[in-house]
């Protein structure tokens, strides 16, 4: 059988820059689950897709401008509601000014998540995915395969 390809918790923490604490907790409290293979037990390894670490990584930028972890859920299942996706934070540019989030769906909608109006910063979730392609090429050659680049999961 043909070994999945995806990453493992030690690479999507080393990329996110995030600690395995904070990934365990948010899969296992259902903020943003691995889509590849989720963990099934001791001993097994959460599988993650790329998309996961696009959103991983919105969430961590969100979390660094001042968001709570609450608010960043509300705004995830809000998102994934009106979007009908499975994936809201890589669907959409997303703005904060550390209080509230906001949505941009074109250039000329951006709307308040949590309906309220403020001053904001933005983060291009499509540089971000750019960003996270060109480190992963830097830290994950072409010649080397993906599985092998962390022996063990922490």
């Amino acid at each position: 059988m043909r070994n999945e390809e995806g990453y493992r918790a030690p690479q999507v923490c080393h990329i996110v820059g995030i600690t395995y604490r904070q990934l365990d907790y948010w899969a296992r409290t259902g903020l943003l689950a691995p889509s590849i293979r989720a963990a099934a037990g001791s001993g097994s390894q959460r599988l993650y897709a790329f998309t996961d670490i696009v959103q991983l990584r919105v969430v961590k930028r969100l979390l660094d401008a001042g968001m709570s972890l609450k608010r960043i859920r509300q705004a995830v299942q809000i998102l994934s509601d009106q979007l009908h996706s499975d994936r809201p934070l890589a669907d959409v540019t997303l703005l904060s000014d550390g209080a509230t989030i906001y949505a941009a769906h074109s250039p000329d909608e951006v709307v308040d998540v949590f309906r309220r109006g403020q001053g904001v910063f933005g983060i291009a979730v499509g540089p971000v995915q750019e960003e996270l392609e060109g480190e992963l090429h830097r830290l994950f050659p072409p010649t080397r395969p993906l599985e092998t680049a962390f022996s063990s999961e922490a």
